[in-house]
Order: structure tokens, then sequence, then C-alpha cells
């Protein structure tokens, strides 16, 4: 996934928050110091909601929030333990990594707003999903109707020029049935 978000607007972020806020755990202090010591890695770093969804992701929590204080999430496994965390994003640097950040206000903050990207692996909504099947049905509906729509015009047009009456006759009908669903 490339980021929307330059690499060092999210370091400045990164230097802003920790000036800013007391985390509940001084190791999230240092992976956070970690990973903005390296370009590569800020390229890889997407500050997101409902972390837990991906592949790879941090949740870091402040002092001033009832949230954990810290878990590393990697493929459906979850560690309490930051130094995992840290060898884990060392090994592997060409992997994103999501992170979550749980602090008083973050939704009035504009230095986080300007960071935040969206959630690639949400689940999808099923109403939601239910919705777009519909309309792309319409859509599909729609456009086979006026299709034969053209088809039944030309068809008209042949009859007229061949001055075949029980065609014409009968593909108006077909024509003005057509038509009356439109309305």
């Amino acid at each position: 996934m490339h980021s929307s978000v330059p690499a060092m607007e999210k370091r400045d972020f990164l230097k802003w928050f920790l000036d800013q806020h007391q985390l509940k755990r001084r190791e999230c202090a240092w992976l956070l110091n970690f990973l903005m010591s390296d370009d590569i890695l800020m390229e890889k770093v997407h500050f997101v909601e409902e972390a837990d969804h991906c592949p790879k992701a941090l949740i870091i929590s402040t002092n001033d929030v009832e949230e954990i204080p810290f878990s590393f999430h990697k493929n459906h496994h979850i560690t309490m333990d930051a130094e995992k965390a840290f060898h884990d994003i060392r090994l592997n640097r060409n992997e994103d990594i999501y992170i979550q950040l749980n602090f008083e206000n973050k939704q009035t903050s504009h230095q986080y707003m300007a960071v935040m990207e969206e959630n690639p692996y949400l689940p999808v909504n099923a109403e939601e999903e239910n919705l777009n099947a519909v309309l792309a049905e319409m859509v599909l509906d729609e456009s086979i109707r006026l299709k034969e729509l053209e088809r039944l015009r030309a068809e008209i047009n042949e009859a007229l020029q061949s001055r075949d009456k029980d065609s014409f006759h009968n593909l108006a009908k077909q024509y003005a049935a057509l038509k009356a669903l439109q309305e």
C-alpha cells in the first residue's frame, strides 16, 4: 500500500504526539522513536482506526484513556510485548505497519486528522454491500432495457421501410411496453 501521507508529516505528527501525551508504557515511546528514525519504515506507517483488523498493527494508548496500554497484532496473533513488536518490525521492514493511537480528544485533533488514512482492512458492511449489489443490478437492467429499445427502434424502421404493417404494429407494441417500464 502506498501512503498518501508523506513520511515527513507522519514523523512531525509523532514528534508532536510524544511531546503532548504521556504513554501508558514507556516502551511505546521507544518503539515510535525507532519508527521515526527510519525513512523506509515511516513510508510503511499508516495511522488508522480499528487497526486490529489489519495484518500488522500497533495499538498504543495514553494515560488519559481507558484502552489497553499496548498490543501488537500480526496475522491474527496478538502480543503485549513491545520487544517482540520491535524485532518483527526491524526484521520485516517491507511490511506495512498500521498504528492506532488511543488518546483523549483525538477526533478533534487536527494534527491527528492530518495523518489519518482510511483502513483498507475494515470488514465490509453487509447492508452497504447489499445496496451496492442492488444498484449494480439496476444499472445492468437499465442498460439491457436501453439496448433492447435501440434494437426495437431499428427493427421498427426496417418494418416501415419494407412497409410490413404487421411487423410494425407488433414491434411498436413491444416498444411501447418496454418504454412504459421507464415511467
